[in-house]
């Protein structure tokens, strides 16, 4: 056999190189969903390190694609993370900026000339859908669903309605769908209350539209953001007959030797651990498995409202950090977060990179060849899913918290992290993730240069709007 001239090798070289990363390029732009837990707590996840519940579907799911370790909801608490994932926008210039709901709905609604990531994605030739809980506008507002680019819409408007697992309704593209459970009202709010006479889970009709949605919308790119309310507790229920965690049956906790409360927030895992299987295996089903990112995470930190009988602590829900949903520490912001691709995202990876809830805006327009809107706060994370590319990185992250005054939180290089408890005139605390990951020494004292930068950053990130102004709580109605 005659040797290959050296010019004939680095030709064939290159142009196997080429084959290869045109290999890896996706070939099309994939189908995009997004499933995203209500309370779940970073350590309640066999795959993050949870002893006591059972979640082998979303465990395969991490060991089939890739697990992130500092990933950031976009608030600690529902509405104003959801406002954050939906416009790219951090807690410092986003819309909805706090659960506003009982003081006044209009600062809890999306406006008219949002750009949300279901908007970007429809203009991109997605077919969108919305299945389970929105918080971010009632029917008659602005911040409605379908106002905000989803084809579709099943599911919950108000997020205190999403507190019953049992609901006497559910919408349906601004239509009313009556439900056969019966309702004991709490308050004033349309929905509110729980269920003496439970019939139908509000959870297994989710997991039931969201396995429609992807049948119908098969044959072209769709993104659905399936929002499930498990394991949020019904607040009322709990205020009301001291057990707020609602599922159908217990399942293999009913042996457990465990308060009742226990075992039904365990059954609330396992339960919505199965409708994300139920999930996988129908794309796997329909030949769209190696089509589909599928991606999944909670809004925030894990709760504590289900019952006085109910210690959040029994699970370890936070892993190895501190605080809870509410919190500033990492346990009422970082939050569990899997991507998963077969063929294009490597199995069985784990990634430390730093991201949050508004990365998500820069990630899917790019994968959808989309145009994003200026002015974001969202950094692409496909060059860490894929495996290719310089990934970049955020200076600082930030977050507010407008209850029991407002709160101020930084990550400055992925690494400390600076927060201003309940006034803008508080001391910053100062901590070292890497060192201290529980958060548990302060230490400003020895690193004022970094307090610095952090007490000019609070000052300089964020704008007012006419709903959120720092120090008030939400302004009433101009």
């Amino acid at each position: 056999m005659h040797p290959v001239p050296r010019f004939l090798r680095g030709l064939i070289f290159c142009c196997g190189a080429t084959v290869l990363a045109a290999a890896a390029q996706p070939a099309s732009p994939p189908n995009i969903i997004f499933i995203l837990a209500d309370d779940l707590g970073y350590g309640e996840l066999g795959c993050y390190g949870q002893q006591l519940i059972a979640t082998p579907h979303l465990d395969r799911m991490a060991a089939e694609g890739m697990k992130f370790t500092q990933v950031y909801a976009g608030s600690t608490v529902c509405a104003p993370s959801r406002s954050v994932l939906m416009t790219g926008k951090h807690l410092g210039r986003t819309t909805v900026r706090g659960n506003a709901g009982r003081i006044n709905m209009d600062a809890q609604s999306l406006a008219a000339d949002d750009i949300t990531v279901a908007k970007v994605l429809k203009q991109a030739g997605y077919a969108t859908g919305l299945v389970g809980k929105w918080g971010l506008g009632e029917n008659h507002q602005t911040g409605e669903p379908r106002k905000q680019g989803f084809d579709y819409h099943f599911g919950f408007l108000n997020q205190a309605h999403a507190h019953n697992h049992y609901p006497d309704f559910l919408w349906r593209n601004g239509e009313k769908v009556p439900l056969p459970n019966d309702r004991v009202p709490v308050g004033d709010v349309a929905g509110v209350g729980y269920a003496t006479k439970p019939v139908v889970y509000a959870g297994d009709l989710f997991a039931e539209e969201a396995v429609a949605f992807v049948e119908r919308n098969r044959a072209r790119p769709f993104f659905l953001f399936y929002s499930m309310v498990s394991p949020h507790a019904n607040n009322e229920r709990s205020r009301e007959l001291g057990d707020g965690n609602e599922v159908p049956d217990l399942g293999i906790y009913a042996d457990k030797p465990w308060k009742r409360a226990h075992q039904a927030h365990a059954a609330m895992v396992s339960r919505l651990d199965r409708d994300v299987g139920t999930l996988l295996a129908k794309l796997k089903q329909l030949g769209l498995d190696e089509k589909t990112l599928v991606m999944f995470s909670s809004d925030n930190g894990p709760h504590r409202e289900g019952g006085p009988e109910y210690d959040p602590a029994f699970f370890k829900p936070s892993g190895p950090f501190s605080g809870l949903k509410r919190s500033l520490t990492d346990g009422g912001i970082r939050v569990p977060f899997l991507a998963r691709w077969p063929g294009q995202i490597k199995a069985g990876s784990v990634s430390g990179h730093v991201a949050y809830f508004g990365d998500l805006m820069a990630t899917w327009a790019e994968l959808a060849r989309a145009k994003t809107p200026p002015d974001l706060n969202s950094v692409s994370m496909v060059p860490t899913l894929l495996g290719r590319g310089a990934q970049a990185k955020h200076d600082y992250l930030y977050w507010e918290f407008y209850e029991q005054g407002v709160s101020q939180a930084l990550l400055l290089d992925g690494r400390w992290k600076a927060i201003r408890l309940k006034t803008t005139t508080a001391p910053i605390q100062l901590f070292d993730l890497q060192t201290d990951p529980a958060e548990k020494k302060n230490v400003a004292a020895e690193q004022a240069a970094l307090v610095d930068r952090a007490e000019g950053l609070m000052k300089t990130v964020r704008t007012d709007n006419k709903f959120w102004k720092l120090g008030t709580p939400p302004a009433a109605a101009p």
